[in-house]
C-alpha cells in the first residue's frame, strides 16, 4: 500500500495541530480540511464514537479522493453512567462552547466528592484508504474532575481533566506531554503502528 497524502478529517485547528505532530515523521505529507473548502463538516449523528469516526473517514475520503483519517472522542464521567461521552461536543447544546460545556460539567458535579470524580477521555481513530479495509484504533486516558479550571492551554474539558498519576491538567501540559500520554495520542500510536505494517515498514 502506498499512501503519500492523508486528509485529517477536521476543521478543529487543535485537534489537527495534535495529529499533525503525532503524524509529522511518517513520511505522509498530513493535510486538513482547510485544504478542500468544498467540504463542509460532517455531520456526527452516530450513536457511539466508533460511528462517527468511520462515518466521517469514508465520507471525507468519497468527497476527496485522498486517504482520510478521523477521531471521535468522547469524555465519560463515571458518576454521570460515561456521560457526555458521544454528546461531549454539544453537551450544554447545539452551538455549545468549550467554555459552555465545561461550565455544565462543573454544574452538574457540583458537592461529587474526589473519590466519586473518576472518568476518562476515549478516542476512536478510523482510517479509510483505497482498496484496504478500514481501520479503527482506540485509546483511553484515565484521570479525576477537578473542582474548577486550571491551565490556558488545550481545548475541550482539557482544564478539568487531571490525568492519573500527574499534577498537571491536560491545559497545564505542553503539548509534546500531553500527546505522550492522551486518549488521542494513544490511539495514534496504534494506528501509526497499523500504518507502518501496512506501508512495509514495520
Amino acid at each position: 500500500m502506498k499512501i503519500d497524502k492523508l486528509v485529517l478529517a477536521t476543521h478543529n485547528k487543535h485537534k489537527a495541530e495534535e495529529l499533525q505532530a503525532m503524524l509529522k515523521d511518517l513520511g505522509v505529507e498530513v493535510l486538513t480540511l482547510d485544504a478542500f473548502p468544498r467540504v463542509g463538516e460532517i455531520v456526527e449523528d452516530a450513536e457511539t464514537l466508533e460511528g462517527n469516526a468511520f462515518k466521517k473517514a469514508k465520507e471525507v475520503f468519497a468527497l476527496t479522493g485522498v486517504p482520510a483519517m478521523a477521531d471521535d472522542t468522547g469524555l465519560e464521567v463515571f458518576y454521570l453512567n460515561k456521560q457526555p461521552g458521544v454528546y461531549s461536543s454539544r453537551y450544554a447544546g447545539p452551538g455549545a462552547t468549550y467554555a459552555d460545556n465545561c461550565r455544565k460539567l462543573l454544574l452538574v458535579m457540583k458537592g461529587v466528592p474526589p473519590r466519586r470524580r473518576g472518568a476518562q477521555f476515549r478516542s476512536v481513530l478510523a482510517l479509510v484508504v483505497p482498496g484496504e479495509p478500514a481501520l479503527l484504533e482506540e485509546g483511553i486516558c484515565r484521570g479525576v474532575i477537578i473542582e474548577s479550571p486550571r491551565g490556558n492551554g488545550g481545548f475541550g474539558y482539557d482544564p478539568l481533566f487531571l490525568p492519573d498519576g500527574y499534577n498537571q491538567t491536560f491545559a497545564e501540559m505542553p503539548l509534546a506531554v500531553k500527546s505522550g500520554i492522551s486518549h488521542r495520542g494513544r490511539a495514534l500510536q496504534k494506528m501509526r503502528e497499523s500504518l507502518q505494517i501496512r506501508l512495509g515498514k514495520e
